[in-house]
């Protein structure tokens, strides 16, 4: 006999979306001839119906949840993109997971686990803020991530790793406590497990489960890997709770005084872009080291706050407590200064506004100064040399120049353990080669580092992307002969911080910005190969110095860029440039960056004749001879800075001739800067009159301008060979 028995769905599946609806027919067979008379079955049957209707019922009830769940999801998110391995709640009823498998190394006898440590930035981002921690404040984040986990673990019967620095094991979770964040489990038998350093026995583990409950950590719990994907969440869970206590939160936050603020926006998110920054080699090595032990000494000071607080009684007046009560306020003292510089590195902005600048992966490496013991050292860099390479290089470099005996020669393999091993006077030579480096070349003393060979011949490339290539704060450092080649990089090719760094027939093949002089600092470049910064080839910083000549600066974002230095604070810079080669590059040869007119504040109302002979001199970049006469002769207060301007382009000079297309740019650069600085003088003294000043300060006043800028050929650049950005 074959029949079909009609399960009507439960009333809260009816109550469900009408599309959602499933209508369940069950086919009863039986040899007996089917009754035509009346469509009754026996009682057993119906009995066996209703037993499957009541397993499928408690199905189709979680099923009705998670469709009205994903539903109203679905209502807030519609636009959002949800393809990130964290939609807890999914509708679709996926047959198999969609996790990984985590393979576990060598032949182990324990079971694979499911791979989730590999979650990007906006998976984990989206799991903080919309489903775990919300916008709760410090306070509350303990309650929320107990609902949080009590929503999404599977409460019982799933498998797991339970894994320490000793040994790992697999257990069965028998029941979780979301509040206390453990789980009870219960060994598998017969056993399985991995020790390391230490013999474990079913016995020894029995009796460690029951002196501790049965109770784990979940953050040493590992979900088992599943293809059925009824765990998927849990692992996901568990991943993301493993996460948050390892990266994001701190001992001291549940301490903050900023309770009343948004705990995912002030800690978590900064934190988490710190996390995924340090992961792709965005932050400097140098700033990642200094937060790590920044990070390591202010759990140190908080452990000995914290055990100090506890031993203290309020009621006590005695000596010893006073001691205490003192040591405790320097403990405190030391703690928030370590927690002021944490949030100053963990926030995107401040890290590189206020850290960066002073801490850019050297801000332990001081001038080491001469060798203690006396002489100098020639450091020779070759990875593989052949004998007549070693002659050649003693005939041609060593022995004519580096014979007397206050040299010695050392060997080294790698350029950047040689610059690290220098002191002051050292000489680096690199033999022909291609050295690959990952770490930044930090030229701290007054050294040289030159290339024996042509700059094609002797290569330094670097890959890490945190870094700058070269960092230049000592002295007085040449480097000569060269080429520098930046592969996914992300800083600068070339920093001069302080000091004084000259440069001659070098390469630099950027992947960034290019050479950037700070304020302070000198660069002299000469006979130079510039080319592929996705900014400026080289940028001029205020008060700095910069002469470049014989250069070629091409296929850059910009050629040039003169940072402002209109403000009164700013010193004004040098520039020298000379028979520069200019081309090809995306925006202008030379930029000018300075403040619109609606932020430059206007000068008195009534100008006197000096002030007129300023706005003539602003207005065209020329002072007339009468003028300079008379300032020879004491202009008094109202001077404009000495401005120095070489007119003279030496391919004239020489007798060659030069398309003047070409050549248009240097007196449009020349007058700009002349104009800009007298602006800045105008400015300074309308300030100081506002203040009732009766004399100028000289220093202020007498800054001298030198600018050179002849001979330089400006072609197919672009928006033109030279421009102006206003902010």
């Amino acid at each position: 006999m074959s029949e079909e028995l009609v399960c009507s769905k439960p009333e809260e599946v009816r109550n469900a979306e009408t599309e959602n609806s499933v209508e369940i027919v069950i086919t009863l067979t039986s040899e007996d001839p089917p009754n035509n008379d009346d469509h009754n079955v026996n009682p057993q049957t119906e009995r066996e119906a209703e037993t499957v209707c009541n397993q499928i019922r408690p199905h189709h009830s979680r099923v009705s949840k998670e469709l009205f769940q994903t539903e109203k999801e679905d209502d807030d998110d519609d636009d959002d993109d949800d393809d990130s391995g964290t939609h807890y709640l999914n509708s679709d009823e996926r047959p198999c997971t969609h996790l990984q498998r985590a393979e576990r190394p060598g032949n182990g006898k324990l079971p694979d686990t499911f791979q989730t440590d590999h979650l990007l930035y906006y998976e984990r981002f989206k799991a903080y803020q919309d489903y775990m921690l919300g916008d709760c404040k410090t306070s509350e984040v303990e309650a929320f991530t107990a609902e949080y986990l009590e929503k999404i673990v599977e409460p019982c019967d799933w498998q797991a790793i339970w894994h320490t620095d000793v040994f790992d094991v697999l257990v069965e979770v028998v029941d979780v406590d979301c509040k206390e964040l453990k789980a009870k489990v219960e060994l598998v038998l017969p056993m399985e497990s991995e020790t390391r350093g230490c013999d474990l026995t079913e016995e020894s583990m029995k009796a460690l489960l029951e002196a501790t409950l049965h109770k784990v950590p979940l953050l040493e719990l590992s979900v088992v890997y599943d293809e059925s994907g009824d765990f998927d969440q849990t692992a996901l869970a568990l991943e993301h709770l493993r996460f948050f206590y390892k990266h994001i939160w701190r001992k001291w936050d549940e301490e903050d005084e900023d309770d009343d603020f948004d705990y995912f926006v002030r800690c978590v998110e900064p934190r988490l872009r710190l996390y995924y920054d340090i992961l792709e080699d965005r932050v400097p090595a140098g700033l990642v080291a200094e937060y790590h032990s920044t990070l390591a000494l202010c759990f140190e000071k908080f452990r000995e706050f914290s055990s100090l607080r506890s031993g203290l009684d309020s009621d006590s007046e005695s000596e010893q407590a006073n001691v205490s009560m003192v040591e405790g306020l320097r403990l405190y003292e030391q703690l928030e200064a370590l927690k002021r510089k944490l949030r100053i590195i963990e926030n995107p902005l401040l890290r590189y506004v206020l850290s960066y600048k002073v801490n850019s992966g050297q801000q332990s490496c001081r001038a080491k100064g001469p060798r203690p013991a006396g002489g100098r050292v020639v450091h020779l860099v070759s990875a593989l040399a052949t004998v007549h390479q070693l002659q050649s290089l003693i005939t041609d470099k060593l022995m004519p120049h580096y014979s007397s005996e206050e040299f010695e020669v050392q060997f080294h393999s790698d350029p950047v353990l040689a610059v690290n091993a220098c002191y002051e006077g050292d000489v680096v030579i690199v033999c022909p080669g291609l050295y690959s480096i990952t770490s930044s070349i930090s030229i701290v003393d007054s050294i040289e580092v030159e290339g024996y060979g042509l700059p094609d011949e002797v290569v330094i490339e670097k890959r890490n992307k945190g870094d700058a290539f070269v960092e230049s704060t000592g002295a007085n450092v040449k480097l000569s002969n060269l080429k520098f080649i930046q592969r996914d990089a992300i800083e600068g090719i070339l920093c001069v911080r302080q000091g004084k760094l000259e440069m001659e027939n070098c390469v630099m093949q950027c992947e960034t910005t290019g050479v950037i002089v700070r304020s302070a600092a000198q660069l002299c470049m000469n006979m130079c190969d510039l080319y592929g910064s996705k900014g400026a080839g080289v940028e001029i910083y205020p008060g700095s110095v910069c002469s470049l000549v014989g250069n070629g600066i091409h296929h850059c974002k910009e050629g040039i860029l003169i940072k402002d230095f209109a403000d009164e604070l700013d010193a004004m810079p040098k520039i020298t440039m000379v028979n520069n080669m200019i081309h090809n590059n995306q925006g202008y040869g030379v930029i000018l960056v300075k403040p619109g007119d609606a932020t430059v504040e206007d000068l008195p109302a009534e100008p006197s004749a000096s002030d007129e002979k300023e706005k003539e001199f602003e207005d065209t970049g020329v002072q007339s001879e009468a003028d300079i006469d008379d300032d020879d002769d004491g202009g008094g207060d109202d001077d404009v800075p000495a401005i120095v301007v070489e007119e003279e382009c030496p391919a004239i000079k020489h007798g060659h001739s030069v398309p003047p297309d070409f050549t248009e740019g240097n007196d449009a650069i020349k007058q700009e800067l002349v104009a800009t600085s007298a602006k800045k003088h105008g400015l300074q003294k309308s300030r100081m009159k506002a203040l009732g000043a009766m004399q100028a300060d000289e220093n202020l006043l007498s800054q001298e301008m030198f600018i050179s800028i002849h001979g330089n050929q400006f072609k197919h650049n672009g928006k033109g060979s030279f421009g102006t950005f206003l902010y």
